[in-house]
């Protein structure tokens, strides 16, 4: 992806293109206002904006952030150097991917597909993940009464791969009255803290550090 995209900075103008699909931009921030034909949004070395109630099918940056408005819809969200923020109500149908940035979902945010990062935290605030969450370095808070299915993955870096972060020990938190279902593999050396009002899956790999309260 980043290959593809960063060949687009070289043969685009300075400026929004508009495609029947979408709308692409090189060096400047994209905005897609609620009402306009659902389509891509994407943008080199610029933040994506999906407003609040507003359709597309994929949004995607690279050196950039992606938003997504309160209840919005999106298929896809995609960032490389740039966090991702899903705001209240607001869903995505297929996979989030950042790299070497932080996610986050805010109440009532729902991703039906995977979601992943390799450096950077990733935090759910009362929101849903139906296909898994997974990272390399970054640390996990899957906030109080949020619901995880498909596990929890910490994978280790591999030879060749993105190495951000690759020495910190990543923090997993799982909140009060939360729920992750499918196995916590955890495939590098964790700090695993669950309330004791949390309801988990089979962990692989780490100790459980059980809390009370809010947060540990």
């Amino acid at each position: 992806m980043r290959r593809v995209l960063l060949s687009l900075a070289l043969l685009l103008p300075l400026s929004a293109v508009a495609v029947a699909h979408g709308v692409d931009k090189v060096n400047g921030d994209v905005h897609v206002a609620a009402g306009q034909p659902a389509g891509d949004a994407s943008s080199v070395n610029g933040d994506v904006d999906i407003a609040d109630h507003a359709v597309v099918d994929k949004a995607s940056t690279v050196n950039g952030a992606v938003t997504l408005g309160k209840q919005a819809r999106a298929g896809k969200l995609v960032t490389v150097n740039g966090a991702i923020q899903i705001d209240n109500d607001a869903q995505v149908s297929g996979k989030v991917e950042a790299v070497n940035g932080a996610i986050s979902l805010a109440d009532g945010a729902q991703v039906d597909g995977h979601l992943s990062n390799v450096n950077g935290t990733i935090t759910l605030d009362s929101a849903h993940v139906a296909g898994g969450i997974e990272t390399v370095a970054g640390d996990i808070t899957i906030g109080a009464g949020s619901h995880v299915e498909g596990g929890i993955l910490v994978d280790r870096p591999h030879n060749g791969w993105f190495h951000f972060g690759s020495s910190h020990t990543p923090v997993i938190v799982i909140g009060p009255h939360a729920v992750v279902q499918g196995t916590l593999d955890f495939r590098r050396t964790v700090v695993l803290k669950v309330s004791d009002s949390a309801q988990i899956g089979p962990v692989k790999g780490a100790t459980v550090e059980k809390f009370s309260g809010a947060t540990p």
